[in-house]
């Protein structure tokens, strides 16, 4: 009768198998970490932009209301155009002024922003005529020029599937939509 010591090579290749496992989970978890990070990185930045946008037309209340604020704080007399009133499917209004270094009128900030957005969110600059639009909008998700809300939807290039959205516009285009009372 023999005593045998240690593993048999059974047990050797069941435990090889099993770490196996384990490391492949961790590295597909990893994956998807690292594809939420950026996906929470990209609405961060689209969440500043559009609040960075609120703040330039708050700070120009003239370029959307018929009487500017606070001479008479609760009217709400939008005009029916405005330099920073964008269409889905339409470009921003060709203006003549660049984005400068520390603009000052309501033109320059626009643009300013727009670069801005152009630059800090992938793929933007072909998405701002067809996905990107700021309007009144009455109802969520429409733009019908009515109601005392200014909707603003940003939209950016991602991996196919990786937009977690069941609003964007295809599998390669995540957005960003947010209401705004001015």
């Amino acid at each position: 009768m023999s005593n045998n010591r240690g593993f048999s090579l059974i047990e050797v290749m069941v435990t090889l198998v099993l770490t196996t496992i384990g490391i492949l989970g961790m590295v597909a978890m990893q994956g998807r970490s690292i594809q939420y990070t950026q996906d929470s990185v990209q609405r961060n930045t689209a969440i500043m932009l559009a609040s960075d946008l609120v703040e330039i037309i708050r700070a120009n209340p003239g370029e959307v209301f018929t009487r500017t604020p606070p001479a008479e704080p609760v009217y709400s007399g939008f005009k029916d155009t405005s330099l920073f009133y964008k269409d889905k499917g339409s470009d921003f209004t060709t203006a003549p002024a660049d984005c400068v270094a520390n603009p000052t009128s309501a033109i320059e900030m626009r643009n300013c922003w727009v670069e801005t957005v152009e630059t800090s969110l992938p793929g933007a600059e072909e998405l701002l005529e067809s996905a990107f639009y700021i309007c009144r909008s009455s109802t969520p998700g429409t733009c019908d020029g009515n109601g005392s809300m200014l909707e603003i939807q940003l939209a950016w290039t991602v991996k196919a599937g990786a937009c977690p959205d069941d609003r964007a516009p295809n599998a390669t285009t995540c957005i960003y939509r947010t209401r705004v009372e001015l």
